[in-house]
């Protein structure tokens, strides 16, 4: 079977020493990082995804005298690329590996990062000295130079506290930019850009495609959010807020140190607990991007499943599907798209094999549908298109 393989080095730096010295501490940069590099999407087929409603896309304009940026949102018209000027805009498209099998299999690449992590890949093509201005990003993000040259000034690390933005523009660009460093890249460099590291790309050339390979970084009020919808549904009616060892009060109004014991020791068993902080968090974390996207994946109904296993090929995970697994003692817990299996730890092998790739040999499945536990997970998992055949 041929599957697609996970970096081992990043340029001259192995896996490893990139995790240890560089993830999430500081930026990096990767002459050669991919030798050959085979664009999955060109430019105009970047152009044509965007004018699908479906895909979210961002055209983003600079003024050369001003500076003064103008913010255009998808779907596009396809006239609209030919009255564009010849220089100084970006086309941004979101999502690309959720709707071309080349654009995820490129994305497999980075499993040296847990997968359940990654947001999207990103693509951009900019005409020169189009960019998005000087920013930082709350999130890690891979950038591959795909075409063209581009030209990376790296600032230095930003709060929230400290950054201010140039007022009146459409997107956040930094007021006082200092560049500490500038790298210019060529077809197959990368650069790898930590949480909140100022960042600035200019395209020098007027073929400049990137491939961003961007990571999730929840805010702690999403964290919130989604745990109050998991409560709703599985947390018992009677975990209500009570206090019993109620005594008269001098201010009714006070609201004591007492009464905030309470809150804690109503809210603390839910984290405390292993087995709702391991089933919540795999729900939230394979999640869908956009739960209202329609990948048109054929499903397969049950008494289709054994023919098409008995079948030479390969099956695929849908593109844009998130899986990922945890275990404890007897019990495996697989996640897909924010959906809960369980499964028995004898299932293991088969759980690790459907999250750690993203191609399967179907005799390699056709072995385990032998199984009446996996043979309804892939039953499953077919009829609602997150496997299909390739």
């Amino acid at each position: 079977m041929t599957t697609t393989a996970a970096l081992q080095q990043l340029g001259e730096i192995d896996v490893e020493t990139f995790l240890r010295d560089y993830w999430q501490r500081k930026p990096c940069l990767f002459r050669a990082a991919f030798k050959d590099f085979v664009e999955v999407i060109s430019p105009d087929e970047l152009a044509g995804m965007a004018c699908d409603e479906e895909v979210e896309s961002r055209l983003l304009i600079t003024e050369p005298e001003t500076g003064q940026f103008e913010l255009r949102h998808g779907p596009f018209e396809e006239s609209l690329f030919g009255e564009l000027p010849a220089s100084h805009w970006s086309l941004l498209v979101q999502g690309v590996d959720q709707w071309i099998p080349e654009a995820a299999d490129l994305v497999e690449q980075f499993r040296f990062i847990p997968t359940w992590r990654l947001d999207d890949l990103m693509i951009s093509y900019s005409t020169p000295d189009g960019g998005v201005g000087p920013h930082y990003d709350n999130y890690d993000v891979f950038i591959i130079q795909a075409q063209g040259r581009r030209r990376w000034e790296i600032g230095g690390h930003y709060t929230e506290q400290q950054a201010e933005f140039l007022p009146d523009q459409p997107v956040r660009i930094l007021k006082h930019w200092h560049p500490e460093q500038s790298w210019e890249l060529e077809p197959g460099d990368m650069i790898y850009i930590p949480p909140r590291v100022g960042h600035n790309g200019v395209s020098l050339s007027d073929d400049c495609v990137n491939y961003s390979v961007g990571y999730r970084a929840p805010h702690a009020h999403e964290l919130l959010r989604h745990l109050a919808g998991y409560c709703e549904q599985h947390c018992a009616d009677e975990m209500r807020y009570s206090d019993s060892s109620l005594e008269l009060r001098r201010n009714p109004g006070e609201i004591t140190d007492g009464d905030l014991q309470r809150v804690r020791q109503l809210l603390m068993p839910i984290l405390d607990d292993p087995q709702q902080l391991r089933r919540w968090w795999g729900e939230m974390a394979t999640e869908p991007k956009d739960p209202q996207l329609d990948h048109n994946a054929e499903p397969l109904t049950a008494d289709q499943v054994p023919a098409a296993l008995a079948q030479p090929g390969q099956v695929r995970r849908c593109e844009g599907i998130r899986f990922a697994f945890s275990c404890e003692n007897d019990r495996c817990h697989l996640f897909v798209d924010g959906e809960h299996h369980p499964l028995a730890t004898a299932e293991l092998e088969l759980v690790q094999l459907l999250c750690n790739q993203n191609r399967y040999d179907r005799e390699q499945l056709a072995d385990w549908y032998q199984h009446p536990g996996p043979a309804e997970l892939l039953e499953l998992l077919f009829a609602r298109g997150q496997l299909y055949l390739d």
